[in-house]
């Protein structure tokens, strides 16, 4: 067993499980192979990185995301107007998940909230923005990131 603790440079190999505030679960690998990422790549939210600094293998924990540390606030900017023609072939409904390209080209998904004759509101706002969360890892590895 080795004595590394997760930091910086460090290569990380957890479970873990995203729920809600009603414990609904969002995200876990608990089924699935465990996920292995460099610590402050960017894979997980800083947010989600902070609570695990330290830890070591075979240790567990349930830490508290708040939206700020999570995924953002609810921005109510973040919901578009559109029209049905921008939409082309497709017709918008209420739930659809859609891909839009900004201006830059980069793809952003939104949530169609309402469809009232030619107006489709849609919401860009991130479908965890606004919530806690509660963010359970199993530390299974922890050892130096080997560059390549």
């Amino acid at each position: 067993m080795s004595e590394y603790r997760i930091g910086d440079g460090m290569e990380v190999t957890l479970h873990f499980t995203v729920k809600l505030e009603d414990a609904t679960v969002v995200d876990s690998t608990k089924e699935k192979a465990p996920a292995t990422f460099q610590f402050g790549d960017g894979n997980l939210p800083p947010g989600f990185e902070n609570p695990i600094k330290g830890m070591a293998a075979g240790e567990q924990g349930s830490f508290t995301i708040t939206p700020e540390h999570g995924f953002g606030q609810h921005n109510p900017q973040n919901i578009q107007l559109l029209k049905v023609a921008d939409f082309g072939d497709e017709t918008p409904e209420p739930g659809m998940v859609m891909s839009f390209a900004d201006k830059a080209g980069t793809e952003l998904p939104g949530v169609v909230k309402s469809v009232e004759g030619e107006r489709v509101e849609v919401d860009f706002n991130h479908p965890l923005a606004g919530r806690t969360l509660t963010f359970e890892v199993e530390v299974i590895d922890v050892k130096p990131a080997t560059t390549h």
